[in-house]
């Protein structure tokens, strides 16, 4: 099994597939995955960066590459070869290909199905399983060929969640890349108004179009007596805009795509009020389908009488993203922003 997981990796390099050895963002891209397989300790973790990488089409970057992620992840990820996929084939009566991330992932739900059930008999190392259907893809160990009917259903339910699972996947990482963007376009919109700008410590190592966050951002916020729930509260702000040179805070956004209008009124809140006499200049910024859900928020009791003397205004997905090239072009400061941004009084 060792021998037929590190096959692929010596025979590519003299290939030398353009898609992997000559192209600078494909090499990051497949980085980036090795270094959040590495750094994953859930299963969902490694699922969404399997789908990611497959999304991105990378020539010589297909299921092969599972067979690094088994011997980070054993009891997750199987390994994966020719002869591993002939196995499965023979004993599950199936046509799975061998190249396809789709197939593999049908794969690996089928495999983990059967492995519960027979463990007392393999391990819960996945490559037990993995080597048995090595020795049946490469003719060493005999079967009649033919699976159960149990096996069968099993393997119906198993492709059935493999699917739904990868749908769901491909959703979030829409929805990921679109927040992403949104990010980007404020990072690019404040640096173009010379402003420093700081972005959510847990997105910092997000990049978007090839641009690293880390690369564009400050490290952290400016030295601020606030107290250690306020300082973490606010660091999970999306984007914030600084004076150069200064600690003090111009322009505060927070991204809303599906996720709760709620607390990120809360935190531009925490952040308002943890600045004496605070003239900055706050937004949230969704898509234009959520501006009454804004709205009818900031209506709510809770926040009518905390809120009224916060400047906070809307801004639309599609206004920042139409509008973006104008406002580093043609603005000064904050004050272009007046251009998008909806403000309502509330009655």
């Amino acid at each position: 099994v060792f021998e037929g997981a590190a096959h692929p990796f010596f025979w590519k390099p003299k290939l030398r597939i353009p898609d992997i050895y000559e192209n600078d963002a494909n090499k990051q891209k497949f980085g980036a995955f090795l270094e959040a397989c590495l750094t994953a300790t859930r299963e969902e973790q490694i699922l969404t960066q399997m789908s990611k990488l497959a999304s991105a089409q990378i020539k010589g970057l297909g299921p092969a590459v599972a067979n690094i992620v088994y011997f980070l992840h054993p009891t997750l990820v199987p390994p994966f070869n020719t002869a591993i996929v002939n196995g499965f084939n023979t004993l599950f009566g199936d046509k799975k290909k061998l190249g396809s991330w789709e197939s593999y992932l049908e794969m690996r739900e089928v495999i983990l199905r059967t492995n519960a059930e027979v463990r007392d008999r393999l391990s819960k190392d996945l490559g037990a399983f993995g080597g048995l259907l090595f020795e049946i893809g490469s003719g060493r160990l005999l079967t009649e060929g033919n699976i159960d009917a149990v096996l069968a259903a099993e393997k119906a339910k198993a492709e059935k969640a493999a699917r739904a699972r990868h749908s769901d996947v491909l959703a979030e990482q829409r929805e990921e890349s679109e927040h992403t963007q949104i990010q980007y376009l404020l990072i690019k919109i404040g640096r173009a108004l010379n402003y420093e700008v700081y972005v959510a410590r847990n997105d910092r190592h997000r990049s978007y179009d090839g641009h690293a966050f880390a690369m564009l951002t400050v490290p952290g916020l400016p030295p601020v007596d606030w107290p250690p729930d306020v300082v973490a509260t606010v660091s999970l702000i999306d984007v914030i805009w600084l004076k150069p040179g200064t600690s003090e805070i111009a322009s505060a956004f927070e991204v809303e795509k599906s996720t709760s209008i709620y607390s990120g009124i809360l935190r531009l809140e925490d952040l308002a009020r943890s600045i004496p006499g605070c003239a900055c200049h706050f937004y949230l910024v969704s898509p234009a389908r959520r501006e009454k859900e804004v709205m009818a928020q900031l209506a709510r009791p809770a926040f009518r009488s905390n809120i009224g003397d916060i400047n906070l205004a809307f801004i639309s997905f599609d206004d920042l993203c139409n509008e973006c090239d104008a406002l580093c072009k043609y603005g000064e400061d904050n004050s272009i922003l007046r251009k998008i941004a909806r403000y309502h009084s509330i009655i």
